[in-house]
């Protein structure tokens, strides 16, 4: 019961994420189901002090504990379910599972300081006293005698019907109110609505953080969706866009020839990843906000190249990092925690096509470099060199790291005594705790926010606000290092895109392609407007090959498991949602729709099913080969090790 209360008040307080169509049918189906599922969970818990009722003296005490733990417990999740679902729009989901592998001290920091884990605790405090007087006055109930009969079939008879029954009850608790699996509910199949919102309330917490356990295991056993190694080398043949190849080793699948030099050789490239530089705030749409203007500025100017149909390799930083560094899609394993990462280079890591082509490969992070391995994980991968904040003597902003401005400063004052040089950059300001000064760096909070409070759908907008703020703060200082270190390295080049796109949404309901995408802006000495078909479509994984295609003398060998943006096959991905030219969908699911950039009249003559259809072939064959490299080398057969 208690689970159903958490679920009914967080529905209320949460009201403004249903979707304008759902009636109260669906919330009632949703309750419903909801209570069903949690029998499961309820059913857990009263296991432990029915297991242990028998031990006399003992049995009031250990429900009285028991139910003590699991109200302090459900108490405490269901005030942290509000701020997750604010940044994700899930109940607890794989978040939680990358936490595990993150920087559990900042996450603690970044829970006190952002999302009130101090103030929640209490009112879970709160909660849990309720309970506990509740729970008590419950207990004072007399339990019934069970009827004294005389005769051993009887007894036997009594015995029997009490274990059929317990039996059976506990069948219909272990369906989640039913007898059977074909008719019971589960996390697998709770999305009874066709509210997004409500089919996350089905699942208590419990069921929630069962199923980002469930995923994990899947994952981590190659059960994600599209990786079949059945089919490796039908998925090498599809990336190799040549079915006649018949070899054993995926690197003949991977091997692509450059073109021919497009441009002059540049002096530095930089590839510059700003955290949560989500595409949203480009849009016209949102231009009343002022968000963007910095990177808008550099799409304006001839020498520079905008695509919108760009996707991150997934929704978390270190998923970012690992796929450009390694040229390796996501397939839900942490690369840079895998001994293979550590042992030899991936044949399509970024580092070894530009030192052959001549250049220094550095990594500039706005973090401590033993973050998430990803210092000694991007050294393990061919790169010269690692800075973090302390390798360049920079205070830290939050626990997560400095502020971007003296990122890129020491990077502009380095620049001075590097020999040609790759650079990859990664931001770290525009991430909760949001502590930044807004006011002292010129950032205009209450316009903002009575700009926010006139669009449809905002969920807190003042503090939707100062996220938006940081944002506009990294725009900033990007636009700046960009236009500086032009002015002092004419011949650069530059990538600018973000890490991913979650956790800053425009409204209670965004598209697929808001909540997901982010920009690809080519930039610097010979880019043109068009050097590359109009909104070529792409990822992470993109970048390193459409590099190497504009710099390569013809015929310059290299591998990589996507195309480059000038031959690109019109997919784009990450962990849970695709692109093409036409639309964006998500990969779990039949929902797709029609980018904001393409004309509404155009819908007619595009084929959803088609566009599916193609986007889950390219997906399954990159996430084949790359579970393969990563759990099992280059061979068929066996191990490259």
């Amino acid at each position: 019961m208690l689970l159903e209360i958490y679920r009914g008040l967080f529905i209320a307080l949460m009201s403004s994420y249903i979707g304008a169509e759902t009636d109260a049918s669906q919330i009632a189906a949703a309750m419903w189901a909801g209570l069903r599922l949690s029998l499961k969970t309820a059913g857990a818990v009263t296991l432990i002090p029915f297991v242990l009722v028998s031990i006399g003296g003992l049995s009031s005490r250990i429900r009285l504990g028991v139910g003590i733990a699991a109200s302090l417990i459900f108490s405490l999740l269901f005030m942290m379910r509000f701020p997750y679902y604010r940044a994700f729009q899930s109940t607890f989901g794989m978040e939680v599972v990358e936490g595990v592998n993150d920087d559990l001290w900042s996450i603690v920091v970044t829970a006190v300081q952002e999302y009130g884990i101090a103030w929640r605790f209490v009112v879970a405090l709160i909660l849990t006293l309720l309970c506990i007087a509740v729970l008590s006055r419950l207990l004072l109930i007399k339990t019934f005698p069970l009827p004294e009969l005389d005769g051993k079939i009887k007894v036997a008879g009594l015995s029997a019907g009490l274990v059929v029954g317990i039996f059976l009850f506990g069948l219909f608790v272990r369906f989640g109110g039913s007898f059977t699996y074909g008719n019971g509910l589960n996390w697998e199949n709770a999305g009874i609505t066709t509210d997004g919102f409500l089919n996350e309330c089905v699942l208590d917490d419990a069921q929630a953080l069962y199923r980002a356990r469930a995923m994990a295991k899947r994952m981590e056993a190659g059960e994600i969706f599209g990786v079949d190694a059945t089919k490796i080398q039908e998925s090498a043949q599809i990336i190799a866009v040549n079915h006649e190849l018949t070899e054993k080793n995926l690197a003949p699948y991977l091997e692509r020839k450059a073109k021919g030099q497009r441009i002059a050789t540049p002096k530095h490239i930089f590839i510059i990843l700003g955290e949560t530089f989500m595409q949203w705030p480009m849009l016209g749409k949102y231009d009343e906000l002022l968000l963007a203007e910095g990177i808008k500025s550099l799409i304006a100017e001839d020498n520079c190249y905008y695509s919108r149909n760009f996707m991150p390799n997934g929704n978390f930083t270190s998923t970012a990092i690992t796929g450009v560094v390694t040229g390796l899609p996501d397939v839900n394993i942490k690369i840079n925690y895998q001994a293979r990462t550590y042992d030899k280079l991936y044949i399509t890591s970024m580092a070894a096509p530009f030192k052959t082509l001549g250049y220094a490969v550095d990594f500039w992070y706005g973090g401590i470099p033993s973050w998430d391995s990803i210092g000694k994980m991007s050294l393990a991968q061919g790169f010269d060199n690692f800075y973090g904040c302390p390798d360049y003597n920079a205070p830290q902003l939050t626990t997560w790291g400095t502020k971007d401005e003296n990122l890129f400063n020491a990077l502009l004052a380095h620049l001075d005594s590097e020999p040609p040089t790759v650079h990859v950059i990664m931001t770290t300001t525009n991430h909760p705790p949001y502590s930044l000064d807004l006011a002292a760096e010129g950032f205009h909070l209450d316009a903002v926010t009575e700009a926010l409070k006139k669009l449809p759908n905002v969920d807190e907008p003042e503090q939707l606000a100062v996220e938006l703020g940081h944002y506009w703060y990294m725009d900033e200082v990007i636009t700046n290092f960009v236009r500086a270190a032009t002015e002092k390295y004419p011949e650069s080049v530059f990538v600018i895109t973000g890490d991913h796109a979650v956790r800053c949404d425009p409204s209670t309901h965004p598209t697929i392609f808001e909540k997901q995408s982010v920009p690809f802006v080519l930039y610097g000495a010979g880019i043109t407007k068009d050097i590359l078909p109009p909104d070529a479509v792409g990822d992470h994984i993109s970048i390193v090959p459409t590099l190497i295609e504009l710099i390569a003398p013809k015929d310059f060998a290299y591998y990589s498991i996507a195309p480059s943006l000038f031959d690109s096959d019109g997919v784009g991905f990450n962990s849970e949602a695709f692109v093409t030219s036409k639309v964006a969908g998500q990969i779990d699911s039949d929902v797709v729709e029609l980018l904001p950039h393409v004309a509404s009249n155009e819908l007619n003559s595009v084929n959803l099913a088609d566009e599916r259809a193609h986007a889950l072939q390219t997906i399954g064959a990159m996430r084949t080969v790359a579970w393969w490299m990563i759990t099992r080398g280059l061979f068929f057969g066996g191990s490259d090790n």
